[in-house]
């Protein structure tokens, strides 16, 4: 590493796992299914202590357990080792379907209790550095205890092989030398900062180099020392970057054998821990369609688990958060509620769009610089809309603000304008809009919906034509549908085999 920078590199997203049509359902692979967080710690917890297990053969064989266990009491140690688990299965799946995952620098919430807490010791330390320094004759024992720190954070730095720089470092940075030096008047701290300094800028990414030359041009020691340390985190948190992007490719070629053996753990403690997911897809799921003979039957069963699968993933982007989510889909939980309101706000603007341009006369539908603008400007005022009652709340100033837009292109294209009792009607028409029964707000839904289901039904990577009318929102459409198609892709190839036992075990049985 000495001389050298390790600049993170982009190795781009994982690739797409498998297909839904491609997954091998009838997998004897291991288990999985996922709970994380605060909300996963509690429902296990206090859903499993001193709980006796009373899992039925039906379940084992819906869960793809192959027997049924006779019951037994689940110890505290085997909770948290699955809770434990679950935490490492989090994060895998998040590096494995955030295609831009990178790790951050771990800072309280502002005004928060911890906030507070760690900015008054930080300050205290450096109050009594200041102090000490200060001092006639200057004190060094913070100063002692802050050069083994920063010894401490370029050692870490550093890689088994760069014996010379450690050394190197060792010598310089010779604390008992350095208190040596102390004790008899002549230590220069301002030298060992400038030597530490020297080593970073050899040592860090290039993205590191306005720092390095801020801190070279500071006087102040103590803020020198400070931003030391501030850059020797930024390092590190380099550093965990660039080695998360070399083995990323090796993650995701394992990740599904990982979340399948982290999620049996927790299935391990749990009565039904698919309770959630099974009601989920049986929803979407016919009994009544004709059962071929045995020899066809698998493929059948395969082929209703797909087309269940896909039509209840739709779901997920209008899933009320009331409920539980699909325990296989619980660590995507906040993706895809994001997804929802990136949905939910697309099909508002685009019906806002169509509206406005049926109805502000047909010279305004060939401006593409006017659509483009509009949808602009109601995108801002939406910035802040998650669900309908925040569209109600909205729309009358965007129906303000499109009558502005209106009113301005008509001026600038020397366009006849629509006059007041049209601007009053087209006014009438986009605050309508916030009634959830509005019926071109539900043409572009199920349209954009459609779009989405033909993505992930599709087995090759073929381009979807847009839906009609959406063309001016392509790139949003493709944006979502594409962070949509990461998340099932995977979950389905973790979790098919639950999702082929659950459908199985719901169709009536070949004659």
């Amino acid at each position: 590493m000495s001389g050298e920078r390790s600049q993170p590199q982009d190795t781009g997203g994982p690739a797409r796992n498998r297909t839904i049509s491609e997954c091998s359902v009838a997998s004897d692979e291991g288990t999985a299914s996922g709970f994380t967080g605060k909300r996963f710690q509690i429902f296990l917890v206090t859903n499993s202590i001193e709980r006796q297990r009373t899992t039925s053969q039906t379940f084992m064989v819906a869960s793809g357990m192959t027997a049924a266990s006779p019951p037994k009491f689940v110890s505290l140690e085997e909770i948290m080792q699955a809770a434990n688990g679950m935490r490492d299965m989090n994060l895998i799946h998040q590096i494995v379907v955030d295609e831009n995952f990178r790790l951050e620098k771990p800072d309280p919430e502002p005004n928060t209790v911890q906030k507070v807490i760690k900015d008054t010791m930080h300050k205290a330390f450096w109050d009594i550095l200041r102090q000490e320094l200060n001092s006639d004759p200057p004190c060094y024992n913070q100063a002692f205890v802050l050069l083994e720190e920063v010894k401490q954070g370029l050692f870490d730095l550093l890689l088994p092989q760069h014996t010379k720089i450690k050394q190197q470092i060792s010598e310089v940075l010779d604390i008992p030398l350095i208190k040596q030096q102390a004790e008899k008047g002549i230590l220069d701290f301002s030298y060992y900062a400038s030597y530490v300094i020297s080593i970073m800028a050899r040592m860090c990414a290039e993205v590191r180099d306005e720092k390095i030359q801020q801190l070279r041009e500071m006087t102040d020691i103590v803020e020198v020392y400070k931003g030391i340390l501030e850059l020797l985190e930024l390092m590190h948190l380099d550093m965990a970057n660039f080695t998360l992007q070399v083995i990323k490719p090796d993650i995701i070629n394992h990740s599904v054998e990982l979340e399948r053996e982290k999620f049996s753990s927790y299935l391990a403690v749990q009565a039904d821990g698919l309770q959630h997911t099974r009601k989920w897809l049986l929803k979407h799921l016919k009994t009544d369609e004709r059962v071929p003979s045995k020899v066809d039957y698998e493929k059948f069963i395969r082929d209703c688990c797909k087309k269940v699968f896909t039509s209840a993933c739709i779901d997920l982007l209008d899933w009320d958060r009331s409920k539980p989510y699909p325990e296989t889909f619980i660590l995507d939980e906040d993706r895809l509620y994001d997804l929802q309101v990136r949905t939910f706000r697309l099909v508002a603007i685009a019906t806002i769009l169509l509206v406005t341009l049926s109805n502000a006369g047909a010279d305004l539908q060939t401006i593409s610089s006017f659509k483009q603008s509009l949808k602009e400007h109601i995108s801002i005022l939406f910035q802040n809309v998650k669900n309908n009652q925040d569209l109600k709340d909205a729309l009358p100033n965007v129906a303000e603000q499109v009558l502005s837009d209106v009113k301005q292109a008509q001026e600038k294209y020397d366009i006849h304008a629509i006059g007041p009792n049209n601007e009053s009607a087209l006014k009438e028409l986009i605050i309508n809009i916030g009634n959830e029964e509005h019926k071109v707000r539900g043409i572009v839904k199920q349209r954009i919906k459609d779009f989405y289901l033909d993505i992930i039904e599709s087995s090759t990577a073929a381009p979807q034509k847009v839906p009609t009318g959406l063309t001016a929102f392509q790139r949003e459409l493709t944006e979502i549908a594409g962070q949509f198609l990461r998340i099932v892709s995977h979950n389905n190839t973790v979790f098919c085999i639950y999702y082929f036992d659950i459908v199985a075990g719901a169709l009536p049985k070949p004659t």
